[in-house]
């Protein structure tokens, strides 16, 4: 054996700063409470995170523990304070200071349907698939939408 045996004589190779990881989580009793207040049922929590994101969302957010993750993407270089802004000037972020159900959680956003539509709208017309088709919109492209303004 060329190892001789010993397991650590070519241990795992990890980086020693590993790469964050832009994610974006959803919650059904969040986005219900959302609709009763009248933001709308398509509620989002943007955050990066350094790493694993799941356990982050089994502890959950705003008081809520049914957090799922929608979309998490390795970005280099991005905190979650600039994805927050950068995404803010596209969406509007709920001010947890104003919403004692939030409980301080930052980087929620109310998104608007619209928005991701004229969005899926516009790449497929960059990109030559121009043909109109009735949409329906799933979470899965709210999270894109999300992730592409947080990066840009």
């Amino acid at each position: 054996m060329v190892t001789g045996g010993r397991p650590d004589l070519f241990p795992p190779l990890e980086s020693e700063n590993p790469m964050p990881v832009l994610f974006v989580a959803r919650s059904a009793k969040l986005a219900r409470w959302a609709s009763d207040v009248g933001f709308g049922k398509h509620i989002y929590k943007l955050g990066v995170s350094e790493a694993d994101p799941k356990p982050l969302a089994a502890a959950g957010w705003a008081g809520e523990s049914d957090w799922k993750l929608v979309r998490a993407e390795e970005v280099e270089g991005l905190s979650e304070a600039e994805g927050i802004e950068r995404l803010g000037r596209k969406e509007r972020m709920i001010d947890p200071n104003l919403y004692p159900k939030l409980k301080g959680a930052a980087g929620v956003f109310r998104v608007a349907a619209d928005h991701v539509e004229n969005h899926i709208i516009v790449s497929r017309a960059l990109a030559g698939d121009s043909d109109r088709r009735d949409m329906k919109l799933t979470p899965a492209d709210f999270a894109a939408y999300l992730v592409h303004n947080a990066t840009r």
